[in-house]
């Protein structure tokens, strides 16, 4: 049973795949075809799962996709979501049935994967600059000379290093490179006007290389002044935008488009203005968002950073939380603490702790699980343990062992990385697909 679109990717083999017993978060006891998972029947709030579980919501994802691609068309914006947020190849074909450009990845393992599964385009956000990685990705190219891969400079080395390499070689076409334009005290990136145009110099007068753009990430302008973040985004971008006119003017690009790439998850409809409308240059310009966490959003810093945006955008309902880890509780050792069974090793906690929503008590006559009063709170994990804390009242009298609770979770990313399988399931948790994930 396939609840997303599948976009032509080659994911026959996952269905195919055999699950065996010890799969994290399935019940399995014998061995199990992935493709039958949504023909077992199987509840999440029956307690018919192992806990913990992750689960996405499918009506969530579907409202989250067609937003993006409504967004998209409304600013005449192009998508390239980052594919290190979920790294789970149906998501990727859901994501480019729903009008995405490409895949961004941040590794050449990770561009690996993509094209296992026949992803066609992807923008690799990261230096390229380890022997073996670079051969890894010019081998995918030389032997899949349809193939597209564009790769990331900041750097004269950085640009010598891949010229080399390609020229050895010898690639049916030059690599698209895009100068990657960063902040002081930041991480990679040019640290000025002038020198992201050196390197753009050097890209266009480089064997077996063409300079398709510039690019730059303005998710690390984030800090809790909202009112100077913004003007510090939107000169940045307004820097991005100057360094592709003068180097158009210079006569710098290769290539039928120039490409204009940035767009975290935290202020994308800003960077959505900024490159809207670039023209009377030499050729098309391309505006390439990367927003990845778009998809599932989160019950934590997007979710804050999103109602700013949905303010902004005033263009009705916004994203939707889609992501959530289930565990059960397995102590209630003091009046005002319940132990579940979910740690470090289930849900993120980089950026917050998980945020617990609901509970549920397997048997019920409940038709839904019930929302968690004010004050409950995981206040701290270990590995394989949370900490609720319970508040004053009649949640600490009725929550019991063996109770279920839903949490969700802050900055999905470190999140998905900890599941190689995932489960989507409808508005009453019935399991409806298996989704996989390669890190």
């Amino acid at each position: 049973m396939h609840t997303l679109p599948r976009d032509g990717l080659a994911l026959s083999s996952l269905d195919e795949q055999t699950l065996l017993p010890g799969t994290k978060g399935l019940p399995l006891t014998e061995p199990l075809r992935q493709g039958a998972i949504g023909v077992q029947g199987w509840n999440v709030l029956r307690g018919d799962t192992s806990f913990p579980v992750a689960v996405l919501k499918a009506s969530a994802l579907a409202h989250n996709l067609a937003w993006m691609k409504a967004f998209c068309a409304r600013h005449g914006a192009t998508l390239a979501p980052h594919g290190k947020t979920t790294m789970s190849p149906q998501l990727f074909a859901a994501q480019l049935a729903n009008g995405a450009w490409g895949i961004t990845l941040a590794s050449a393992t990770q561009v690996q994967v993509a094209h296992r599964f026949n992803v066609r385009r992807v923008l690799l956000a990261n230096q390229l600059v380890a022997r073996a990685d670079i051969e890894a990705v010019l081998a995918l190219l030389h032997e899949d000379p349809d193939f597209e891969c564009f790769v990331l400079a900041d750097s004269l080395d950085g640009v010598a290093c891949l010229s080399q390499a390609v020229t050895a070689r010898s690639l049916a076409r030059p690599l698209p490179v895009l100068v990657e334009l960063g902040l002081a005290g930041k991480r990679a990136g040019c640290r000025s006007g002038e020198e992201a145009m050196t390197v753009a110099r050097a890209i266009a007068a480089a064997d077996g290389l063409r300079l398709a753009g510039f690019e730059g990430y303005e998710g690390l302008l984030v800090t809790h002044d909202r009112e100077a973040d913004i003007r510090a985004v939107n000169a940045f971008l307004a820097q991005l935008v100057e360094l592709v006119k003068q180097a158009d003017q210079d006569g710098l690009f290769g290539g039928a488009e120039i490409l204009l790439s940035a767009g975290g998850s935290s202020y994308f409809d800003l960077v959505a203005r900024g490159f809207h409308g670039v023209a009377g240059l030499s050729r098309p310009v391309r505006a390439v968002l990367r927003s990845g966490c778009y998809l599932t959003s989160d019950h934590g810093s997007y979710k804050r950073l999103l109602a700013q945006l949905d303010a902004r955008e005033a263009h009705g309902e916004g994203l939707r939380p889609a992501l959530e880890v289930w565990s059960m509780v397995q102590s209630r050792p003091e009046p005002g603490l319940a132990i579940l069974t979910m740690g470090k090793r289930d849900a993120s906690y980089d950026e917050a702790l998980p945020t617990p929503l609901v509970t549920h008590r397997p048997g019920s006559a409940a038709a839904a699980p019930a929302a968690l009063p004010p004050g409950c709170e995981i206040v701290k994990m270990n590995d394989q343990h949370a900490y609720l804390s319970l508040p004053e009242g009649e949640i600490r009298d009725s929550l019991r062992v063996g109770d279920l609770v839903g949490c969700g979770i802050s900055h999905p990313c470190t999140t998905f990385d900890k599941w190689q399988v995932l489960l989507t399931v409808d508005d009453a948790y019935d399991v409806l697909e298996a989704l996989n994930t390669f890190f």
